[in-house]
This record gives C-alpha cells, structure tokens and sequence, in this order.
C-alpha cells in the first residue's frame, strides 16, 4: 500500500480546518449540541471526525461539523481526525452519506445534498471512464466503484442517476427530482418550506418561475398573510411561461380569497397613490407604509406625554 494513502488519525488543531464547500447540512447551537458538548467534556470525543487534506497544509471536514462546533463551544484548540486523500466527489459522497442518516433532515438540506450527491456521481463517472481517477490501493467509498454504469465508455447509456439515488435512500425519483428542484427556488421561499407554510408542490411550480417574480411573490405573501394554493403557482408558472407574469397580475392571483388566508386589513392602492412616491413596488410601498404609521405612532406617544404634563 502506498504511503499516500495510508489512514491516519493524529490530533489537528482547528485553525487549519475549513468547513465542506456549500455544505448543505445545518450546524445549530441546541438542546442537541449542548448534550454534545456534555458528552464529549465527561468522556472524550469516541469517533474522530474525518478530514480531507487540501492545498496550502489545511483540511476540509467531511465527516463531523457538529463535533468540530462543540469542540470550538467548548474552547479546544485542537481535535481527533482521520486525515483521508478523497477527491472532492468522494469527499462529496461521504459527506451527503454519512449525513442522510440524521432524523429531522429539513427539505432544503435534502434538497441540496441530493443535488450535490448526484452531481458528484456524474462527475466521478466521467473521471472513471475518462482515467482520471486515481489508482488506489484501497477504496475509500467501495458505494463509489460499484455504481452500475460507472466503467461503460463516455457516452454510454446507464441508469439514470436519480433512480440510482432513490434506491439509496428510499425516496422516489420523482420525489428527488422535486427535491432538487428546490434549490432552485430565492430562500424566502425556501424558508418557507422547511417551516411548513408552503408545500412540496407548489414550491416545485414556483421553481419554475425566475428569481425577480419569486421575490415579488414572497412579498405577496407577507403583505396577504396567505401562501398560494398549488393550482395558484401551476397559473403563475404558466404566465411566466408564457411571457405574461408581472407584479400586477402576481397580486391579482396572490389576493384571491384561499382556505389558508387570515384575517387582515386591506389597505386599498387607490386610498393612498397620492401619498406614495411614484415608482415603488410591492416591497417598497409596504415599507413605506410601515415607517410611515411608526412614525404617526411615536408622534402620538409624544403628544400623549406633552398632554400629561
């Protein structure tokens, strides 16, 4: 076996580790890392993270963001890792693997990871047949070298790889296709569909629809408190398509009456032109309107103060 690549663990200290590029997956300050940090102050870290060397004498996590947080928590200036020379697609596939095994995986960590996960594969494909891969004499990630297809010549037929994906992780290929589908979306929208408030489907239409006109979307949302129904987004997918999708028509289908709309005050454009700069969106004219009443608001407070006295 070669000597560069040997495994290795030896303490390294924190100063030299970057987190993974993009890495999809959220690192939180919670209840579950307090009990981390407890965990590793009474007994030590049990598995070191794992690490990719990369140029200028420092290292990418792969394996273990969580552990590198609580060991900064805790003030260490130092950690446990096993140093690994993985290309950057194993790398990618060990990092979304070894991460898909959590509970509570949000649709935008699923989304991304799933999008890098493939990515990698056809990536590591093309090295594969392309002979830029490097010969080992062990195989970091044996799920890597067993992708069916990966050895046809360049051009070659195989399996698609979101089928490959799904008998992975027990997910449809129509569901991973939705999910990749989602980082396609601004992250207002995105926010929205990890909180729960906008579903898979319509989400997936509203993908469709380029980035000014999901902004103004959004904006939509909050100053109608209402989410649009499936049917809603497939009609302004369909407009936008078509060339026809502007921020008259958003707020027309945005405003219509819908099961999930809340009580609100409606505050009619014809009322207040004449007080609004020209030239506002939405956006703008909700702020304007916002400033303007926190104004009014401590004007009032001011004068209740100077009648007291």
């Amino acid at each position: 076996m070669e000597e560069k690549n040997k495994r290795e663990i030896r303490e390294v200290p924190l100063s030299q580790i970057d987190p993974f590029p993009n890495h999809p997956f959220k690192v939180r300050d919670d209840n579950d890392m307090i009990n981390l940090m407890e965990s590793i102050a009474q007994t030590g870290l049990l598995t070191p993270i794992v690490l990719r060397k990369t140029r200028h004498k420092r290292f990418e996590v792969v394996s273990g963001h969580r552990r590198l947080r609580a060991f900064e928590l805790l003030g260490r200036d130092k950690i446990p890792a096993e140093i690994t020379n993985l290309t950057k697609e194993e790398a990618t596939l060990f990092m979304v693997d070894s991460n898909l095994q959590r509970s509570g995986i949000l649709p935008s960590e699923k989304a991304f990871a799933y999008k890098m996960r493939m990515d990698a594969i056809k990536e590591y494909k093309w090295r594969m047949n392309a002979g830029r891969v490097p010969q080992r004499d062990f195989e970091p990630l044996e799920t890597i070298m067993s992708i069916e297809g990966a050895e046809r010549p360049v051009g070659a037929r195989d399996n698609r790889t979101d089928e490959q994906l799904a008998k992975l992780v027990n997910e449809s290929a129509t569901q991973i296709r939705r999910y990749i589908r989602l980082t396609e979306l601004v992250p207002e929208l995105l926010e929205l569909v990890d909180n729960g408030k906008l579903g898979m489907r319509t989400a997936v239409e509203l993908s469709y629809i380029d980035k000014e006109n999901q902004q103004e979307i959004f904006t939509n949302i909050e100053l109608e408190e209402a989410y649009p129904t499936h049917a809603q987004a497939i009609r302004m997918r369909k407009a936008f398509e078509n060339g026809e999708l502007d921020d008259e028509l958003i707020a027309k289908i945005m405003s219509e009456g819908k099961p999930n709309q809340q009580d609100k005050i409606v505050l009619k454009t014809e009322r207040f032109k004449d007080l609004l700069p020209p030239g506002l969106s939405s956006s703008e004219r909700v702020e304007y309107i916002a400033a303007a009443m926190e104004h009014y608001a401590r004007f009032l407070q001011r004068k209740a103060r100077d009648y007291e006295r």
